[in-house]
């Protein structure tokens, strides 16, 4: 018999922790090759953590709602044959001097004396907090008094990182602000530097026939994101209707032979993604972020594509380099993304560095929207639903009516670096090329 070390593996290269939200095995159980043992969640993802070898769990070393580092030991899992120690290489170890290994003996007793007599007693209460709850609450000063009066939003309310975070920055708010100087500040504060206070939140009381439903992590993580947006942009919106007729009737006629020849359904999405990217190597300002006093402008066109996901809330995963692909390579990277985003199958990797954000409101019947931006983003667009529409159509003949599909682009942008001219402009590059669109085209 041997003892296997399950350790959260690299799930990205941005991702350096992760938060563990539930175990799927409890200590004792049979775990089969590659069967999930936990599951793991970052800022944006969920996923499971498989096993690496058959055998029984030994010991967890992590609670709910944990944050543990990429590389840590999360469980033991007892095998049957050799010994698997896949982080320890012979070619590593070396001599070591004593006055090394002294100083290592001195280190870990001490953190044996810290662990045995923490300053707080946390052990005076039947409540459950996770070691990292314990240790926020050791750094920063809080009693099992006052620990017990915060509310926790985890499991079997437990507290969490989050409540424990929001509660220390809602004590902090509650001090006594110093006065402020009379003279004016020499330097001009950041653009993107704003002090929002929070609004008052009146509580809401459920009476006995209403149900009460917790939000999920996800649902708590869209809210604070959409939340701190709002705060931080200030959002304009411009609108445009698009006459999509000649890209209708196009795709009517080469979707059949574009499925049979790529192995991949034709929608209308990569024709419009096709257009913004282009849109936006015509107006890089559109492309950028802002750190402070400073506009970044990006160099590569990442188009993050909002995407539903099996619980109903939305996610953005991103095309990189949407300007280089084609339109069969637009079809493939979009219908890969969306399928993979509908069965919980994302890497953290593939919904960070998107420059610009697609929303499709159309696929819910919606005429048209006014999206809210995803920082650090400056805007997002909104594709409403097509719908064949009675219209005037100029000819050199004379005006006559005539149904046509068109469809409404909401633009959402931030009014700090993007005037009201470039945003007006930029949609109306987009309307301009789907509305020349060749019905010869060859794809």
């Amino acid at each position: 018999m041997s003892k296997f070390e399950l350790k959260l593996p690299q799930m990205g290269e941005s991702v350096a922790e992760a938060t563990l939200i539930s175990w799927l095995k409890d200590v004792g159980d049979t775990i089969e090759l590659d069967e999930a043992v936990f599951e793991i969640a970052t800022d944006k993802v969920d996923s499971d953590v498989p096993s690496e070898v058959e055998g029984v769990l030994l010991e967890k070393l992590f609670n709910e709602d944990d944050v543990i580092k990429v590389g840590q030991t999360v469980a033991v899992i007892e095998v049957n044959g050799e010994e698997k120690v896949s982080w320890v290489k012979d070619e590593v170890v070396e001599d070591i001097p004593e006055t090394t290994v002294s100083e290592l003996e001195e280190i870990v007793v001490q953190a044996k004396e810290t662990v045995a007599s923490p300053v707080q007693d946390y052990s005076s209460t039947d409540r459950f907090y996770s070691p990292l709850v314990k240790n926020i609450a050791k750094q920063e000063g809080i009693s099992i008094v006052e620990l017990d009066t915060i509310k926790g939003t985890g499991k079997e309310d437990r507290v969490t990182k989050n409540d424990i975070l929001e509660y220390i920055e809602s004590r902090a708010s509650k001090k006594v602000v110093p006065e402020v100087a009379n003279e004016l500040p020499k330097t001009p504060k950041p653009i993107a530097e704003t002090v929002v206070k929070s609004a008052y939140v009146p509580p809401v009381y459920a009476s006995k026939e209403d149900e009460v439903i917790p939000m999920t992590r996800m649902g708590k993580l869209i809210a604070q994101h959409m939340t701190d947006s709002i705060s931080t942009s200030a959002h304009v919106q411009s609108f445009i209707e698009v006459d999509v007729t000649k890209i209708v009737n196009w795709r009517n006629k080469i979707k059949s032979s574009f499925e049979a020849r790529e192995g991949e359904k034709l929608t209308f999405t990569p024709i419009f993604m096709e257009a913004i990217a282009k849109a936006l190597k015509m107006f890089p300002m559109l492309n950028v972020s802002v750190d402070r006093n400073n506009v970044i402008k990006k160099k590569n066109i990442n188009i993050g594509m909002a995407a539903a996901l099996p619980d109903g809330n939305l996610i953005v995963p991103v095309i990189k380099n949407a300007d280089q692909l084609n339109l069969v390579g637009m079809a493939k990277a979009v219908n890969d993304l969306a399928y993979r985003a509908k069965n919980n199958e994302l890497k953290p990797d593939e919904v960070k560095g998107g420059t610009y954000t697609v929303t499709n409101v159309g696929s819910f019947g919606s005429v048209f929207g006014t999206p809210i931006i995803n920082q650090p983003q400056v805007g997002i667009l909104a594709l409403g639903a097509i719908r064949k529409t009675p219209s005037v159509i100029e000819t050199s003949e004379g005006d006559f009516i005539g149904i046509r599909s068109k469809m409404f682009l909401s633009h959402s942008y931030d009014h700090r670096v993007v005037n009201g001219a470039m945003g007006g402009m930029f949609i109306k590059a987009i309307a301009d090329y789907l509305e020349a669109w060749d019905e010869n085209r060859e794809v």
